[in-house]
């Protein structure tokens, strides 16, 4: 298993940026280059509690589906998404929102465990982590952007 940590500084209060975050349709924008289509659960707006999405999206030159769910959430300042079905063996993503006067810190902790017992953990390390951390970083760069706006 590994884990990608980020953090970013968004110009807009922390209920702001916690909608941002749970938008299908800025996640699809922001994941444009992988041409990344939500087909399944909810496919637009913002996701809520309990509920799914299923993503199909190219990566490494192969198309990928993942079903994720919402598993926890604390509005305005957490909520974490787990994969149901995918490529990994394990893959979840914490959000988490932290209110400092007019702005708001964003930090995402990603953890992923890579089926295929010792070549799946050598990918992992060599290809997987850092291309899912510039996914993530680009993903946050787009909520900033559109923090920015709001």
């Amino acid at each position: 298993m590994f884990r990608i940590i980020t953090r970013k500084w968004l110009d807009a209060d922390a209920e702001t940026c916690f909608d941002l975050a749970r938008s299908i349709d800025l996640h699809l924008e922001s994941m444009g280059h992988t041409r990344e289509r939500a087909v399944g659960g909810r496919v637009t707006g913002m996701i809520g509690p309990g509920e799914t999405v299923t993503w199909r999206a190219r990566h490494f030159g192969c198309w990928f589906t993942m079903t994720s769910r919402i598993t926890a959430m604390q509005s305005p300042g957490y909520f974490r998404d787990e994969m149901l079905t995918g490529p990994f063996a394990r893959f979840s993503h914490a959000h988490f929102f932290q209110a400092a006067g007019s702005r708001t810190l964003m930090t995402d902790i990603v953890e992923v465990s890579v089926p295929w017992g010792f070549l799946g953990k050598l990918v992992g390390t060599l290809v997987l982590r850092r291309y899912l951390l510039r996914l993530i970083e680009r993903r946050s760069d787009c909520i900033v952007a559109a923090a920015r706006k709001s």
